[in-house]
């Protein structure tokens, strides 16, 4: 399903270099999130299965920005599209206030993280909803394991074919999002070895993990409708590439991330995406074509990353080799200047990376909470203050 490129090495992802930016008479492009959460027992710190109550009582100061998620352990929210970045973090840390508020008026907290650290046996409770009884009819048993949480950044394109050349030059992107971003080294009771244990996880689907080069919107069409002809997915939502264009909004959704520990993570993450998508845009005006990672290295990379994470060495795929995750952020950030001050976010996004890093990334700082004591509802206290509170 993928055409394989030459090899990528001495090619560097997002041609266009520092000294390029987009016109400044282009308006700023927008950029929102969604966020996914899991409740806990405060007590047990074990994931409680009552979403439908929470969502309902978040509802009343949240209205559809609140919803189920596919089990009953999980909470999903949804911010607007915004054109200013700080007015993003204010909608996030309203919205997880909201929701923590709804959770404690039930008796329970809410935690942002990929993957449960505590759970019950079994498989999990799912969402009362005809869709979900349907994925479970049809994948069965792969959704006994998918309590898994992300963060997906929406960023408006104006049609479908923008949406598919930009993807094509994030894709080489996404080992590196992936290690920013891993926040799940636990699972039900156990440590992974893996930072970012729900990338795994997600990766057993049949149409996941990275997307392919799309040719045109034809060969994109052409993919799509032989996946529905198959089952391979239930409908264009069940497209789960880790790049997609939306199927109900004028985006292209970057979906890589684990669920972010801090709302001022999914900000970074938010900027970063943001001025991807639009050095990416600059260079696809520029008529400068999308480097080519053959499909499995770019699969490797992505694997290599979620074991690692921030503290580890990714793979840079302009050369094929293993380099810091952390020094290739700092290279991407001086990639990505010009597009981040037409946007007015290189002050805002370099604080919150030097916040994070100076840190470390948040797989770690989970598994430094169970080094105190060696007790994993330390880990979930540590994520409990950290998603309403941040590290503050």
């Amino acid at each position: 399903m993928t055409s394989s490129g030459p090899s990528p090495s001495g090619a560097r992802p997002l041609a266009t270099g520092p000294g390029r930016a987009r016109p400044r008479s282009a308006a700023p492009l927008t950029v929102g999130a969604e966020e996914e959460y899991l409740l806990v027992d405060p007590v047990s710190r074990e994931v409680s299965a009552d979403a439908e109550k929470v969502v309902a009582e978040a509802a009343r100061e949240l209205g559809d920005r609140v919803g189920p998620e596919l089990t009953r352990y999980q909470v999903e929210t949804r911010t607007d599209p915004h054109t200013g970045l700080s007015d993003l973090a204010d909608q996030l840390r309203g919205t997880r206030h909201a929701v923590a508020r709804a959770a404690a008026r039930r008796g329970l907290r809410v935690v942002s993280t990929g993957t449960p650290v505590l759970a019950p046996p079994g498989p999990p409770p799912l969402t009362d909803d005809p869709r979900y009884a349907r994925s479970a009819a049809t994948f069965r048993a792969l959704d006994d394991e998918q309590v898994a949480c992300a963060c997906h950044i929406h960023v408006g394109v104006p049609d479908l074919a923008t949406a598919l050349r930009v993807s094509n030059h994030l894709r080489p992107w996404l080992p590196l999002l992936i290690a920013l971003t891993a926040n799940s080294p636990y699972w039900a009771g156990r440590d992974t070895g893996y930072a970012s244990w729900r990338t795994t996880l997600w990766g057993r689907w049949p149409v996941a993990g990275p997307p392919p080069y799309f040719e045109s919107p034809a060969h994109f069409e052409d993919l799509v409708a032989g996946f529905l002809a198959t089952g391979s997915v239930m409908d264009r939502g069940g497209l789960y590439w880790d790049i997609r264009p939306s199927h109900h909004l004028p985006t292209l959704e970057v979906r890589a991330a684990d669920a972010t520990a801090t709302a001022d993570d999914t900000v970074l993450l938010a900027g970063l995406v943001r001025a991807l998508v639009a050095t990416a845009l600059t260079a696809d005006a520029a008529g400068e074509p999308a480097p080519r990672p053959r499909p499995e290295e770019l699969r490797a990379a992505c694997w290599r990353a979620a074991r690692d994470g921030l503290a580890g060495r990714a793979v840079d795929l302009s050369t094929g080799r293993l380099a810091p995750a952390a020094a290739q952020v700092d290279e991407l950030l001086a990639r990505l200047r010009p597009a981040l001050d037409d946007h007015g976010d290189t002050a805002l996004v370099h604080a919150l990376w030097a916040r994070l890093r100076a840190r470390g990334g948040r797989a770690d700082a989970q598994r430094a909470a169970y080094r105190r004591r060696a007790r994993l509802t330390d880990v979930v206290d540590h994520l409990i203050s950290v998603t309403a509170g941040g590290d503050a």
